[in-house]
């Protein structure tokens, strides 16, 4: 399924499920079904500005205030929330003592839940705010077709402590969506309801175009606009993104500008939008992917049939994309904004403990990545666990997120990768503020 935007002369694509067949757009047929898995859990939160952004960004727009008082235990008063209707406001207002209006994103994956707060500054924005917690969502997904009790108290727990925060920074303007845990499951809406009606979070399922464009904009800052064709993606928990942008069309149509300068307001990074060339939305992720192979004992033949089950995914939309003659004497990087790619260049740096300022950013080479993942598959669970940028929480999706990596540099090939620890939450806020026109100096 796919189909032209003329205002942006590019081709988008949708990927369908396994047997390309879509009855029900919520429920679609031919699921995977896998063993269920049940995989090992470390709960541990990311809670506070101090501890997801810890430090101002490297070659980026966005300002990061540091917050250490919010790490450490929660307050009592984080897990018994009242509802709030921030999320329902039209329009910023002016927080108190004349500070800037606080926006909120949040992020309900198959994997992780996901909330940023903040406010609207002259280089874009300062987050106030943070809030990350593995609740796998999507656990058992592809093979029951619903989301399971286990799942949704687990996620409704990290909901009420984003509907806190929310109340807690008096947000005025919200987007908060869901991806495509929600958007595949038959009780997803109705999950979705019991979280609105008991914590007053009007949560939309997000459109996988939607998801698409905003891991662009979210990302824009780190794109090198020197750059000929950039593939942006998004490796989720349930299905993975690909954008392909061409970047030398795109300046062309740009020539009453500088395009070659880096991108500095949000309206600019919205407007790298329009340098789509093509893009898709593969029903395949790490949580998926891993609950398919097994996930915790992963040998060299089952890493393969990952590799190669993905890659196979990927070959419709190159057919009718046809990216790869373009990428002959041209200048192209990929752009990975995913658990995946940051997991990869903290093990490759060699870190004590993952950090976000020396990750976020980073550029490393697709051999680099490939070695790290040959080294990861050589190794037992339980050095993965130990892997103080892997941990509990990952070493059993760290490979599914290798396999798929590779299958996009074994289609694509290409040297340099640049990592963004930064996505749809960003290009959310980005959206926002750019829609109250708030990105002004008066928010210095």
């Amino acid at each position: 399924m796919y189909g032209s935007a003329p205002a942006l002369a590019a081709r988008y694509w949708f990927q369908p499920p396994e047997d390309h067949l879509l009855t029900n757009p919520r429920a679609p047929d031919g699921r995977l079904h896998p063993s269920p898995t049940t995989i090992a859990r470390n709960n541990q939160d990311v809670d506070g500005a101090a501890a997801a952004l810890a430090s101002d960004l490297p070659n980026s727009s966005l300002n990061v205030a540091s917050k250490p008082g919010l790490t450490g235990a929660l307050a009592t008063s984080d897990c018994n929330p009242q509802p709030t209707s921030a999320n329902r406001s039209n329009g910023a207002r002016r927080g108190s003592a004349g500070e800037p209006p606080a926006y909120a994103a949040l992020d309900l994956g198959t994997n992780n839940c996901r909330l940023l707060v903040a406010r609207p500054s002259r280089r874009g924005f300062k987050v106030i705010d943070a809030f990350s917690r593995i609740i796998r969502l999507g656990e058992g997904v592809t093979a029951s077709g619903r989301l399971n009790e286990a799942a949704m108290n687990r996620t409704f727990q990290a909901l009420q402590i984003c509907a806190t925060k929310i109340r807690r920074h008096r947000v005025t303007r919200s987007r908060l969506v869901a991806t495509e845990a929600c958007r595949i499951a038959d009780n997803g809406i109705e999950f979705l309801a019991r979280v609105e009606r008991d914590l007053g979070l009007s949560i939309e399922i997000l459109s996988r175009e939607d998801e698409a464009r905003l891991a662009v904009s979210g990302s824009a800052s780190l794109i090198d606009h020197t750059a000929d064709l950039v593939l942006v993606f998004d490796i989720g928990g349930g299905s993975s993104e690909l954008i392909w942008l061409d970047l030398a069309a795109w300046r062309n149509r740009q020539s009453s500008r500088d395009s070659r300068q880096p991108r500095r307001s949000l309206s600019d990074r919205i407007d790298v939008q329009s340098a789509i060339l093509a893009w898709t939305s593969l029903p395949v992720g790490v949580v998926t992917l891993a609950e398919r192979s097994g996930g915790r004992f992963i040998g060299k033949t089952e890493y393969e049939d990952m590799v190669s089950h993905v890659a196979n995914l990927i070959v419709p939309f190159e057919v009718e994309a046809n990216v790869v003659p373009l990428l002959a004497h041209r200048n192209v990087h990929m752009l990975g904004t995913s658990g995946t790619v940051t997991t990869v260049a903290g093990v490759h740096l060699g870190l004590a403990r993952y950090d976000r300022s020396r990750v976020d950013g980073c550029w490393i080479t697709t051999d680099d990545a490939r070695r790290v993942a040959d080294n990861l598959l050589n190794s037992t669970h339980a050095q993965r666990v130990a892997e103080p940028c892997i941990g509990h929480e990952r070493a059993d999706l760290v490979l599914a997120g290798c396999a798929i990596l590779e299958a996009l540099i074994r289609t694509w090939p290409c040297q340099r990768l640049r990592v963004a620890d930064r996505g749809l939450r960003e290009g959310i806020l980005t959206t926002l503020m750019n829609q109250d026109n708030t990105n002004t100096r008066r928010w210095e």
